[in-house]
């Protein structure tokens, strides 16, 4: 079906703002449960594990459930060569439109638990090990979203997107935010899942290296024949049809 970019745009939006509430909240709900930090971690990666494959799934067949920028980027950069990733103006729509659901969505978590609305986190997350991990999670990620598009399977995308951000809180040392987006909204809570202010622009620049990354594996292991759709995600949308031409 034909989607119009406004609701692709408020689709992207809900969903990054639901995917920061599932991850803070579900961090505030552990630290107030335990003690064992390691056990908050597990409470954490599985809250959103289950809430991304959920809002991948619910939102996908809108938007394509990118929720993510560099995701966005990553398609409309392999767009451009064959004309069937998302043009600048949807670009310009889903991005501000991810970072905006994302800050709303640490709001929202902060306001049902009873914590300040906005408050800078004091999360210290400033060290090269986190950036390489960030690099490492967000390259694996664009190479799973892409990969799938590649070989005709992006309809397992909620299942394994999903379990591959739960696999990587665990292996990389910055548990994985991958997301330029969910980086900015979680500067926002100073709460488990918090990142301090001056922690936010090391992590945004090693995300999008290794989204860059992650594209050259894509081509590396796929070639560069199958080009990529649109919306790589979730289910492939239809674009927005074009306006009637005036006499």
């Amino acid at each position: 079906m034909s989607v119009p970019l406004g609701r692709r745009a408020v689709a992207e939006a809900v969903g990054s703002a639901a995917l920061v509430a599932v991850v803070v909240g579900s961090g505030i709900q552990a630290t107030e449960l335990t003690n064992d930090v390691g056990v908050r971690l597990l409470a954490n990666s599985l809250a959103t594990v289950f809430g991304l494959g959920v809002l991948i799934a619910l939102l996908g067949p809108v938007s394509g459930a990118h929720f993510n920028p560099v995701v966005t980027l990553a398609a409309w950069a392999t767009g451009r060569r064959t004309g069937d990733g998302p043009t600048a103006r949807e670009v310009a729509a889903y991005v501000p439109a991810q970072v905006a659901g994302a800050v709303a969505g640490a709001v929202l978590a902060d306001a049902m638990f009873g914590e300040p609305l906005v408050r800078w986190s004091t999360h210290d997350r400033f060290a090269g090990h986190l950036w390489l991990g960030e690099t490492v999670a967000t390259a694996g990620l664009v190479l799973l979203v892409f990969g799938l598009a590649r070989t005709g399977r992006a309809h397992y995308a909620p299942v394994a997107v999903a379990s591959y951000i739960g696999a990587a809180y665990w292996f990389t040392s910055s548990t994985s935010f991958a997301n330029p987006a969910v980086t900015v909204g979680r500067a926002f809570t100073d709460t488990f899942a918090g990142i301090a202010p001056g922690s936010v622009g090391p992590f945004v620049a090693a995300q999008l290296v290794g989204a860059a990354l992650g594209l050259g594996l894509v081509v590396a292991v796929f070639g560069r024949s199958a080009p990529a759709p649109a919306v790589p995600v979730g289910v492939q949308c239809e674009p927005e049809p074009a306006a009637p031409a005036l006499p």
